[in-house]
């Protein structure tokens, strides 16, 4: 039986997605298998690993049978998955803990201390993690100062995907990207830190061996290859984040080309040839391969912004969408549309969630400013799509700072479906936006890499002759001038606000 095929597995904060395409980067079939994050507490933000394994099984199997593929026609998998989860386990791979996302916030007051002091400086250039309560180093050293019981009794800790891999093939092993979210990994030398290790209270025999992208697993557990519906000799490639793939999937790999990522949250990236840290702490800088390294800025608050909106200001839209059998969100985007740029004088910070790069700071929040009494529902959605994008081209600025200004810009994620937000995009920016036909460029990512690792392919770049692309967005000259004088309005409400903010934190609920 021919291979026709590889798989993209891709392991997301709120879903498993198995993508199956063929070796022309065209998509095949599809399957995505939804699971929660537990709020229980304010703060936390916790998930079932074994569910989530579950569901990766699950993906994976249907995306097979959705169009009558045999595993045994698949040559490769490829893994990727969201960074910053940790699971304490025993000796078994039994979970001890629920997965902690890096949406958790429970060790916000250890980030604070060690932001401050000379030593998380010194970190974040050695690891290339930025000190925030994301990072598995802040939470471990969260467990061991609160006693944590399952800290107390683990064996090993371990990400999502580690956790996937070391119960399917057992063998305790983390690509290099993955390692790198930890805040526990020296990019340049590829390795453990011992100075982060010794903080966090653990030894680097309780964490897997960082391995490149290329690393294979094989010989899977019977059971699970059964339940999948794959050969147990099919070779899975350990991968990465799914940052880095997704900038290998659309094909952002050379110097000055950027990649922008809107999902639940967003990114910006670029690869860069060597490691670019500075004491600005700004950006974040991951080991992806043994010669290759990205650098970029995640936000908390990208497609999740739109759902916030949904919730609150689109009651009607949402009615009249589910009532004529249309669909919330495109009603509450074709509002915004009639909304001239600049949403007529108003700015959201779109700090929901608190906000990661460029000012890592979890007690930040969202503030309309400039509200008068012409402003309708439709102008706060425009404002609040303004919002998520103007956050990205201030961490643009980092990027520009450490390895050049932007010649190319590629977009993907779930916001890409939008061709307005995606022409906003053009215009805030101000440059052409380069968009891939599948929105799945992490999991094509993963893909490639297998084929790769398996030596169907011969490097990396040869990735962007199979990326099946759609026809370039050009930004609008007259709204290009309009955002390029408000955008530096936007830049300073921060630093105006953040006292603001610091006070308010004693007043959550």
């Amino acid at each position: 039986m021919t291979k026709d095929y590889v798989i993209g597995l891709d392991i997301g904060t709120t879903s498993a997605k198995s993508v199956i395409f063929q070796k022309s980067g065209v998509v095949v079939s599809e399957d995505e298998q939804s699971y929660p994050v537990f709020h229980s507490h304010p703060s936390w933000a916790e998930q079932d690993p074994l569910l989530i394994e579950q569901s990766a099984i699950q993906a994976i199997k249907n995306s097979l049978e959705n169009k009558g593929i045999n595993g045994a026609q698949i040559s490769s998998v490829g893994l990727s998955a969201a960074m910053h989860s940790l699971i304490c386990v025993d000796n078994q791979n039994k979970p001890l803990s629920s997965s902690i996302t890096w949406a958790d916030r429970r060790s916000d007051d250890q980030a604070m201390s060690l932001k401050a002091a000379s030593l998380g400086t010194e970190i974040y250039l050695q690891s290339g993690t930025p000190i925030h309560p994301m990072s598995p180093l802040l939470k471990l050293i969260w467990m061991k100062e609160t006693s944590f019981e399952p800290f107390l009794k683990a064996a090993k800790f371990l990400s999502i995907k580690e956790f996937l891999t070391s119960r399917w093939f057992g063998v305790d092993a983390v690509d290099y990207s993955i390692a790198s979210a930890t805040g526990l990994f020296d990019i340049k030398n590829k390795k453990w830190n011992e100075q982060a290790l010794v903080l966090a209270g653990i030894n680097s025999d309780q964490l897997s061996k960082p391995v490149p992208p290329t690393f294979i697993f094989q010989g899977m557990d019977q059971e699970v290859a059964k339940e999948m519906g794959v050969p147990v000799d099919l070779p899975f490639a350990a991968g990465g984040s799914d940052g880095p793939l997704a900038n290998l999937g659309i094909g952002a790999i050379n110097p000055g080309e950027t990649a922008i990522t809107i999902g639940t949250s967003g990114a910006i990236r670029q690869m860069a040839d060597r490691p670019l840290t500075d004491e600005k702490q700004e950006a974040f800088c991951y080991s992806f391969t043994d010669d290759l390294w990205v650098l970029g800025g995640p936000t908390n608050n990208g497609g999740i912004v739109l759902q916030w909106l949904k919730d609150v200001l689109g009651q009607k839209e949402i009615d009249e969408a589910l009532n004529h059998g249309g669909d919330a969100y495109s009603k509450l985007l074709l509002s915004a549309e009639d909304v001239v740029p600049g949403a007529g004088g108003l700015i959201f910070l779109p700090y929901l969630n608190g906000e990661r790069a460029p000012h890592w700071d979890a007690k930040a929040r969202g503030a309309y400013v400039g509200l008068s009494m012409d402003h309708r529902k439709e102008h706060m959605t425009r404002a609040g799509l303004e919002g998520v994008l103007f956050s990205l081209l201030n961490v643009s600025e980092a990027l520009d700072r450490l390895a050049g200004k932007t010649s190319i810009l590629y977009a993907s994620g779930g916001f890409a479906r939008s061709s307005f937000w995606v022409q906003m995009l053009a215009d805030i920016f101000g440059q052409d936006v380069h968009l891939p036909q599948s929105h799945q460029s992490s999991a094509w990512g993963a893909a490639w890499i297998s084929l790769f690792a398996i030596g169907e392919v011969s490097d990396l770049p040869s990735i962007k002759q199979h990326i099946p692309m759609k026809a370039v967005v050009q930004p609008n000259g007259v709204n290009v001038e309009v955002y390029r004088n408000l955008y530096p309005v936007y830049r300073n409400l921060y630093g105006a606000l953040k006292p603001t903010f610091d006070q308010l934190h004693s007043f959550r609920g």
